[in-house]
């Protein structure tokens, strides 16, 4: 599924949502007014790996990234700073899948030696701030932006084995930040809120192998994740 196909099932749920909101009752008028509430959420995510090459390391190296569509599932926690500004806690585990094919090998001995599948398993923790218009009805637009912690349980960090032994290796410990933007939707029992946020990695996550020549790390100066998450919260 494309990035393209995400942001349109976003849009058309939003939309659909939205136009849904005929009644003029205003549904849990003093919803906002907690210090602090809970819930959960459910979502997707399409993640790849933002690739920067050395330029003087392997002559004509060239790297490509192929990913698919993951889940998300989460808790959440959000305490109320300010009638427009709450702050969130929003735990939770997240998968996906992405192959990393490298054409400059596609031509060796060994056609398995060009590409390596990286299934991740993440415990991801955003702590990220929400910034809300006032509400009109019963529906209430914001902003997220923030910070968040991921470990990789898949990373394969400390294995002895690396690429000459068929074992692509990822850092455990990662840090992101998160930008994003959503709609509150009140509703008679509860808020529902959806949301998209892309996701980008501040440090380098590749583990490099023993090989200081190595044909699958020594060309990678930097390999991030960078990715979209498609959120639907129940609070």
């Amino acid at each position: 599924m494309s990035k393209r196909i995400l942001f349109f099932c976003f849009s058309i749920l939003v939309s659909s949502t939205f136009f849904a909101q005929r009644e003029r009752v205003d549904y849990l008028p003093t919803f906002d007014k907690r210090p602090l509430h809970y819930g959960f959420y459910l979502g997707l995510n399409q993640n790849d790996f933002k690739l920067n090459l050395k330029e003087s390391s392997i002559t004509d190296a060239n790297i490509t990234v192929e990913s698919t569509t993951g889940f998300n599932v989460g808790l959440i926690a959000d305490l109320r700073l300010h009638k427009n500004l709450n702050l969130r806690l929003e735990p939770g585990l997240m998968s996906n899948s992405k192959n990393v094919i490298f054409n400059h090998l596609k031509g060796s001995a060994n056609p398995q030696d060009s590409i390596r599948e990286v299934s991740s398993t993440y415990l991801h923790v955003p702590l990220v701030f929400k910034f809300s218009t006032d509400r009109y009805k019963n529906f209430r637009p914001y902003l997220l932006a923030g910070v968040s912690y991921d470990y990789n349980f898949s990373s394969n960090e400390d294995n002895q084995d690396d690429n000459s032994a068929g074992q692509f290796r990822m850092k455990t410990n990662n840090f992101m930040y998160e930008v994003g933007v959503g709609v509150d939707f009140y509703l008679y029992y509860f808020k529902f809120s959806p949301s998209i946020r892309g996701v980008f990695a501040m440090n380098n996550e590749i583990k490099y192998d023993d090989d200081p020549n190595s044909r699958w790390t020594a060309p990678v100066n930097f390999m991030g994740t960078r990715g979209i998450f498609i959120n639907f919260a129940f609070e």
